[in-house]
């Protein structure tokens, strides 16, 4: 990532001074490439003790985030990476936070495909707004959806929310260029962002 680069931040909600404090406590935590346990418990009480910053719904929802993550006092490999690709990218001054951060680059279907939920296979990949990836697989299953790894009888790959222009080297890449590899095989799988997904997801009564 490329210092100097600055963050979409709301400026009426959060302080200049707390942007550039997490700008500094995200680099020291993602510079060994992972989070563990400790770091994620460290980040939990920085942002306990800011609540102005936690007034503002992405850092509110953050601190929520984590402190799920700790509830059983275990950080496992998924939950990891989610914190670790999200620090990343508030490094690399890439999130559109207040709003859907679609970035431009994003391989998603155009024009947006129908969404059809009963009977049909979702992948889901990135960090989510919603939850944690088992809420998505739990709200989609409540309304008739199925979700699963990602393979050629997959139907839909939803990417989370913060998703940022360097998605080809967050965790999630692996997912979205295989999703682009079939679709150019003819292998009729739509890619769509997190909000779309929801949308139809909430249209249906459960």
């Amino acid at each position: 990532m490329v210092d100097g680069q600055h963050l979409k931040f709301n400026r009426k909600q959060v302080t200049d001074r707390s942007i550039d404090e997490l700008i500094g406590l995200s680099h020291g935590l993602v510079a060994d490439g992972k989070i563990n346990m400790p770091e994620a418990e460290y980040l939990q009480k920085w942002l306990a003790n800011r609540p102005t910053l936690n007034d503002h719904s992405f850092f509110g929802k953050l601190y929520a985030r984590v402190t799920d993550y700790l509830t059983d006092d275990y950080l496992d490999e998924g939950e990891a990476t989610d914190l670790f690709d999200t620090l990343k990218a508030i490094v690399g001054g890439e999130f559109e936070l207040g709003e859907a951060a679609k970035s431009s680059t994003l391989p998603l279907c155009n024009p947006e495909p129908k969404v059809i939920v009963a009977e049909r296979r979702f992948c889901f990949t990135g960090t989510f707004l919603f939850g944690k990836r088992r809420d998505c697989e739990s709200r989609l299953k409540s309304v008739g959806g199925t979700s699963g790894s990602l393979t050629q009888k997959t139907n839909y790959l939803v990417i989370g929310n913060y998703a940022t222009d360097s998605w080809k080297h967050s965790s999630a890449g692996n997912k979205i260029l295989k999703a682009v590899e079939y679709r150019e095989r003819g292998i009729p799988i739509n890619i769509i962002s997190e909000p779309y997904w929801l949308r139809a997801v909430e249209s249906i009564s459960p």
